[in-house]
């Protein structure tokens, strides 16, 4: 190689950094999962479910961390922190005795339960999950509506319904068949019925005819003995007859 001449082999720091882009693969963004929505009661509790995906088994640095913003607030306060195994109330704000921590991080699983609700609880709460190395991703949040007493919703009556209908359906379905079931019973009776009858006839006709069968010679001898008695009757008559003319 020419003194000055450009070297042909790449750099050390350039094949490791093609090294790692090839076989070293980073941690995913970690997914959060919330409701949209819950409703409940002044005076009752709810439930505000988290869950989480992540390419990473679940790590004994695993942390939850729940946030408040009232509604029409702007900014958002630590209301729950869970790390090292052990929960954590915030001493700040309206919910420090009225929390429940209701997660288990094995199941992935980072729930709280709000206790005796009021209209003031109503605002987004936000889940943010961290699983290390996995401590990328977006945080979920739900909306929090707190009524004098919990509206129906429109998908509960709609499944309602729905199912009144499919329950109706089912029940005309097993009357239908029930019917049709009674009726080819009672038909095959019938056809039983007919068919016995039907045997019994030609056995009846079969026994007939054998017993004229064998009354035919009697009546075939019977009347060739009335005639044969009458042809002998005649004749004695006419030799009577005769015996009286000759003796005149």
């Amino acid at each position: 190689m020419a003194p000055g001449a450009p070297s042909s082999n790449p750099s050390p720091i350039l094949a490791a950094l093609l090294f790692s882009s090839l076989v070293l693969s980073p941690a995913q963004a970690i997914v959060v999962y919330t409701d949209k929505e819950v409703h409940g009661a002044v005076g009752s509790r709810v439930t505000l479910h988290c869950s989480f995906w992540s390419s990473e088994w679940v790590s004994d640095d695993i942390s939850f961390t729940w946030r408040y913003q009232p509604e029409g607030g702007r900014d958002a306060i630590s209301i729950f922190h869970y790390a090292k195994g052990q929960p954590y109330i915030d001493e700040v704000g309206t919910f420090k005795e009225r929390i429940q921590w209701v997660g288990d991080p094995l199941w992935k699983d980072g729930s709280i339960v709000i206790h005796n609700l009021d209209y003031s609880d109503n605002g987004t709460f936000t889940c943010d999950v961290k699983n290390p190395p996995d401590i990328v991703g977006k945080t979920s949040q739900v909306t929090l509506y707190v009524f004098e007493k919990v509206p129906t919703r429109y998908g509960v009556v709609l499944g309602a319904v729905i199912g009144g209908v499919l329950g109706v359906v089912l029940l005309l379905l097993l009357l239908f068949y029930l019917i049709r079931y009674c009726w080819l019973r009672r038909q095959a009776a019938l056809q039983r019925r007919l068919s016995a009858m039907e045997k019994g006839k030609l056995h009846k006709s079969v026994k007939d005819s054998s017993k004229r069968g064998r009354q035919t010679p009697v009546l075939y001898a019977m009347l060739d003995h009335s005639r044969s008695t009458k042809a002998a009757s005649e004749k004695k008559t006419k030799g009577l007859g005769e015996s009286r003319k000759d003796k005149k």
